[in-house]
């Protein structure tokens, strides 16, 4: 800590020739740099404390993630004040943290609207500010993004520097490594990457990097950075704004060697408000809450989650079978696998926000006989296809994907909604594809994939999962079996995963006007249940698909390939989300909005039915294409 030292002995005499600062309003340099740079350092603590606390009314009525932002207030102000933003490049990783930059960028009005349909993103969006240089939802992308940026203008003689903001716990992510890497490489001197080290990522940081970055001194650190080609600056008190701002201020101002710097900034996630500092894992998202005493609004009741029942299914299943395993990439909690590091610590492994890793490294165990289940949000899982398929799928491994978080994810938006996961799976050699209608049928999906000799995954939303059962021995399901949960002569809905309670209820509605639905749960995504979909076709000459899936390379694509595989002729409709960017917001009237609730099944079947009952001959209001190519 030598160099803060020096830094804060430097600020103190500073302080003192300066004499007292002036009366300010805090709240007058928030939303403008250019005014945040009139400031004198003096002042700057005091607007730190506006933007914390205006932060926390804020998320405290809307919810959002709290205390990565809350451990990053110093940080945003003393960039914002020294580097001459927007010009000068900064980059944040994630976006967790951004909750400041956002603030001090224009956008303090509007984060009453924050994860809400239209309004503000949870995430660095660049279509919301100039001050976004580059978008993040996922973790360890901001050294890779500067480094491109800071080539670029290298390469056009610009002067702008690049900054990188990124977490000790990004900084796990494989991806991060290799931007550094190739940044030391290039000996890019006007790139300066800032490590915000508070220990943690959502849950506290795990592996050997962690155990150098806890080293008080920083020489274990300065060691390694020094040796991928960067100067290490640190490490630096990131709360005290004077030090930071005379630290970032000598290296911006030729302070250091012309080559990448590395400014090592000591935090504390959910620093300024005790209830987050004492819980940073309680902490790192939220819903509503009370800022007094931290207590959570609402919450709880209404059954158990998806991802409990998940959990609990794992812990039964483990103490059956020794062989199970358990792996995260950093979201013990998220994923429920927490309860299984609870129950069965010798078989549970976190690696940190490393995907790729995590599944190459459950390829590896299946080898040796071991049946590892990788518990990865969908959004998480894209980060690490190359490993499904070339690690897993073409060796016809035994390794288990638990997909949470599929389907529409609500607040956090585009780049967490988990749409994808059927189209890049199903494409797959080897793989089983399963989508739970309850909790009931999630648990015997677990245990049909565990003990499926190969790849197999299935996938669930979040939120509270109908018909958990009570508790008993865990049944298996024959692959590729669906099961008819209504019969009908008139139009078959065949749906899938969460999807089903909602054909169930269409059904149900369409009886009411004398329209009879055969509902099927296929259950499989693949294989398919061929016979089963095909013998409902020719029944009803009429068959609706629905899945909370995009429409493109999705569960209908592969239904309506059956259908012409085997020659049938029918009348159909896949209702799915449209082919674009879904956005931040409540998921019911998303769903409503692209024709896979209720009503929009009911309105599609009954389009369908009435064309047919038309006839050539006669006059019929044209068929409109509802939840298939976008909203209606």
């Amino acid at each position: 800590m030598a160099l803060a030292s020096e830094l804060e002995a430097r600020v103190w005499q500073r302080r003192a020739e300066d004499g007292p600062a002036r009366p300010i309003s805090p709240s007058a340099a928030i939303g403008s740099t250019d005014a945040l740079r009139r400031l004198r350092v003096e002042e700057l603590p005091a607007v730190a404390r506006a933007v914390r606390r205006g932060i926390l009314q804020a998320v405290s009525r809307t919810g959002g993630h709290l205390g990565a932002g809350l451990g990053a207030v110093e940080l945003a102000t003393a960039l914002h004040y020294v580097f001459d933003t927007p010009r000068d490049r900064l980059i944040w990783d994630v976006g967790h943290q951004g909750y400041p930059h956002k603030f001090l960028t224009g956008r303090r009005e509007r984060f009453a609207t924050l994860g809400q349909r239209g309004g503000l993103g949870k995430f660095l969006r660049r279509d919301e500010s100039p001050y976004d240089v580059f978008g993040a939802g996922h973790a360890g992308t901001s050294v890779s993004a500067a480094v491109g940026v800071a080539e670029a203008i290298r390469r056009r003689g610009g002067a702008e520097w690049v900054v990188a903001v990124i977490g000790d716990g990004s900084l796990t992510a494989g991806m991060a490594f290799e931007g550094l890497n190739n940044a030391g490489g290039l000996g890019l001197d006007n790139l300066v990457v800032v490590l915000n080290d508070n220990g943690m990522s959502i849950s506290p940081n795990v592996g050997a990097l962690t155990d150098n970055f806890a080293d008080e001194a920083g020489a274990a650190a300065a060691a390694w950075f020094e040796g991928l080609g960067f100067h290490y600056v640190g490490p630096v008190p990131g709360h005290d704004l004077p030090v930071l701002v005379e630290t970032l201020e000598s290296v911006r101002d030729g302070g250091a060697p012309r080559r990448p710097v590395v400014v090592h900034c000591r935090t504390e996630k959910g620093h300024g408000y005790e209830p987050a500092a004492r819980d940073p894992v309680t902490y790192h998202g939220v819903g509503p809450f009370d800022v007094e005493s931290g207590a959570m609004n609402g919450g709880g009741g209404g059954g158990a989650s998806w991802t409990s029942v998940f959990a609990s299914g794992l812990v039964e299943l483990a103490q059956r079978d020794p062989r199970i395993v358990g792996i995260t990439a950093a979201m013990a909690d998220g994923t429920g696998l927490s309860r299984f590091r609870d129950a069965h610590p010798d078989r549970f492994y976190d690696v940190g926000i490393a995907e790729q890793h995590a599944v190459t490294m459950a390829a590896g165990m299946a080898t040796e006989g071991l049946k590892p289940v990788c518990a990865i949000y969908s959004t998480f899982l894209q980060r690490a296809f190359d490993q499904v398929v070339h690690d897993v799928c073409l060796q016809n491994l035994d390794v288990t994907f638990a997909i949470d978080r599929a389907g529409l994810v609500g607040a956090d938006g585009a780049t967490h909604q988990g749409l994808y996961d059927f189209g890049y799976l199903r494409s797959l050699p080897n793989m089983l594809v399963m989508a739970p209608r309850d909790g009931e049928e999630l648990r015997r999906m677990l245990r049909t994939a565990i003990e499926h000799p190969g790849p197999a995954a299935l996938r669930f939303p979040r939120g509270t999962a109908p018909g958990v059962a009570a508790e008993g021995p865990i049944a298996r399901l024959e692959v590729g079996q669906g099961e008819l949960l209504r019969s009908g002569g008139d139009v078959a809905l065949v749906a899938v995963g969460s999807a089903v309670a909602e054909a169930l209820a269409a059904a149900q509605s369409l009886a009411e006007e004398g329209i009879d639905a055969a509902v099927l749960d296929a259950r499989f995504v693949k294989p398919l249940d061929s016979d089963g979909i095909a013998a409902l076709a020719q029944r009803t000459g009429i068959v609706v698909t629905v899945e909370e899936h995009a429409r493109e390379g999705g569960f209908g694509e592969a239904v309506l390939k059956l259908l012409s595989d085997r020659g049938l002729r029918v009348s159909s409709r896949v209702l799915a989300l449209p082919d674009g960017v879904l956005e931040h917001g409540d998921p019911g009237p998303a769903r409503s909005a692209c024709g896979i609730d209720a009503g929009g099944i009911a309105r599609a079947a009954r389009e369908l039915v009435e064309g047919r009952r038309c006839g050539p001959s006669r006059m019929c209001e044209p068929e409109r294409e509802r939840g298939s190519d976008g909203p209606p």
